[in-house]
Order: structure tokens, then sequence, then C-alpha cells
């Protein structure tokens, strides 16, 4: 089953998260310390109007477990959710944090896309990119987007399965990345 995540989903969602952008985490919090990036990212999980917040994630559940996670939202909010995570790292771990912006207005982005360990390989990564699609690029005629590590082939061939197809190269966090899209 996939639904709109609730408050309730916001601790569980960090931990989806954090495996999705896990060195992208440790960059923002300046160190490799699982448990200190797991409380930043439920720190922002929790709270509404940011771009990690609960209220932008879908979630794919198996009785009532959480199983599969997307974090997603209109491009052209990005700097205005994004900016509580800014003045967040800037106050408590790098005064000059200042990260690239990685969509833009014309966009649904999928920021964040995660499958539980447990849960791998067995379609219900594609089964919410499809819902995902089909509920944006499809009912809403938007585009959406996402970037992917450009070594990631596993990750590029399921997305590349679902409609995404190649953008451009694009750099986050020092990360050479590929922005995809899937149109209306």
């Amino acid at each position: 089953m996939i639904q709109k995540a609730t408050s309730k989903d916001a601790q569980t969602i960090a931990y989806f998260l954090f495996m999705a952008m896990e060195e992208i985490v440790y960059q923002f919090i300046g160190k490799k310390d699982k448990e200190m990036a797991l409380k930043f990212l439920n720190h922002f999980t929790v709270k509404s109007d940011n771009q990690y917040s609960w209220q932008n994630c879908f979630i794919g559940k198996i009785d009532d477990e959480i199983i599969t996670v997307a974090n997603v939202y209109d491009g052209a909010d990005l700097l205005r959710l994004r900016q509580q995570v800014i003045d967040f790292v800037k106050t408590n771990f790098n005064s000059k944090f200042n990260p690239e912006s990685e969509t833009q207005s014309g966009e649904m982005y999928l920021d964040c896309f995660a499958v539980s360990p447990n849960h791998r390989g067995q379609g219900f990564g594609s089964k919410l990119l499809t819902f995902l699609v089909e509920e944006f690029a499809g009912k809403q005629k938007q585009v959406l987007g996402l970037l992917v590590e450009k070594e990631n082939f596993n990750a590029k061939k399921l997305y590349q399965k679902v409609g995404f197809t190649y953008v451009s190269d694009q750099k986050l966090m020092g990360k050479a990345l590929e922005h995809w899209q899937v149109h209306p």
C-alpha cells in the first residue's frame, strides 16, 4: 500500500532518508557519525515546511511496516524548504554551508528514495516509483526529476524502466551526479 506519510511516520522516514543520502548528511554535519546523522535528519522529518519533512514523503507499507520512502516536493519551493536546513547547519556545524540547487521551478523533485534492505529486489521500489510517475507526470501533468550517482547503474536501470531519461550532468555537494526526468 502506498500513501502520503503522516507525522507518526517521521522517525522511520529519517532512517530511510539516511539510507538514501548517508554521505551527503555526513558532509552536512562534518563527520561520519551515524547516530548524529540520524538525529540530524529526525530533527527535520518531525517538523513541517522543510525539504525533509514527513509532509513531503510518500511511504510504501506491508501491513504496518514501512518498507519504502520517497521524499518529493515542488522544485519551485526548494530555497524556501531548504532554509531551515541551511540555518541549522550554519548554526551548528558549518558556517560556510551553501549547497548547490539540485532542482528548479517546473519540476517536482524526487529528493530521496530508499527501500528497506530486507525488501530490496522484490519490486517494491519499482511500485513506489511507478506510483510517483503516474501521480505527477500522469495525473498532475508535471515533470518529475531526480539526481542519481553516475556509477549507480542499478538505480539508473530502475529509473529508466519506469520512464525516466537522462537530462544532464550535475554536481551536488561535490558529487558528480546525473539529472534524470520523466515528462507528462
